[in-house]
């Protein structure tokens, strides 16, 4: 069985709220085929009336998402197929950015490398306490291209600096709120999960015109983002090739 068919993307509609869930066995890791599912669930909710506002989450308990499946980034044998993987990531942001309705993220653990991304992508980010944060790309020789202008766009230059060189080490979810990655951290996942429930019934008794055209305003200036994450995926489907990433990931492989 592939890494792919072990992950799943379900979505589910009750009362103008919309739940993505996404799960792989390897801390919700991200195969390219899972990324796939998960653009296009954004998409079809994006068309959908009944969908008002968008709660996106992952399975378990401790981490939210463990960013690329090293599986995968370790079979990567040209230029073109590095590239395509890295679209996976780029085309969830672009899809998340250019959804009408508003996206929540639930994050209720970990989040590593394009798990970082994905919380940026979102439109609102509740947390709970064991969220810590860490951007690995570098260490293992790539960087953090595809989901640094998310990232970036959220928490400022000065903490994506922060996080994609120092980038074997953990930061708090109080230093992710700090910096606007989150907007409220919670003790325990029952209370994120109160506040979440409570928010998103809000949103979907709001003016849908309204908060669409609030989204637009808060996305303004990303317009350029489609050229842009696709450039930053070339960048990073070319390094990976090179024999520095290959051992490093070999390394951290042996190390899992």
């Amino acid at each position: 069985m592939t890494a792919a068919a072990l992950g799943s993307v379900t979505t589910s509609i009750a009362d103008g709220i919309a739940t993505i869930e996404f799960a792989h066995p390897a801390h919700n890791a991200m195969p390219s085929d899972q990324l796939a599912r998960l653009t296009a669930a954004i998409q079809t909710l994006a068309a959908n009336d009944a969908a008002r506002v968008i709660v996106l989450k992952s399975a378990g308990e401790r981490t939210f998402c463990a960013g690329a499946s090293f599986d995968e980034l370790a079979a990567i044998s040209d230029q073109k197929s590095g590239t395509r993987f890295f679209m996976g990531f780029a085309n969830v942001i672009n899809a998340m950015r250019q959804c009408p309705k508003f996206i929540i993220g639930r994050i209720q653990g970990k989040a590593v490398g394009g798990g970082v991304g994905l919380a940026a992508g979102t439109d609102y980010c509740i947390a709970t306490h064991f969220a810590t944060v860490k951007l690995s790309e570098l260490a293992v020789g790539i960087g953090p291209f595809v989901v640094g202008p998310a990232v970036e766009r959220k928490i400022g230059m000065s903490a994506f600096q922060q996080l994609a060189i120092n980038a074997t080490e953990w930061q708090t979810a109080e230093w992710a709120k700090e910096k606007g990655l989150y907007q409220e951290v919670f003790p325990t996942i029952e209370q994120m999960d109160a506040f979440i429930e409570h928010l998103a019934a809000k949103l979907a008794n709001s003016n849908p015109a309204a908060m669409r055209q609030l989204k637009q305003i808060c996305w303004a200036g990303t317009e350029h983002w489609d050229a842009l994450l696709s450039a930053r995926a070339a960048i990073s489907g070319e390094l990976v090739l090179s024999d520095f990433t290959k051992k490093a990931i070999i390394a951290f492989k042996q190390k899992t």
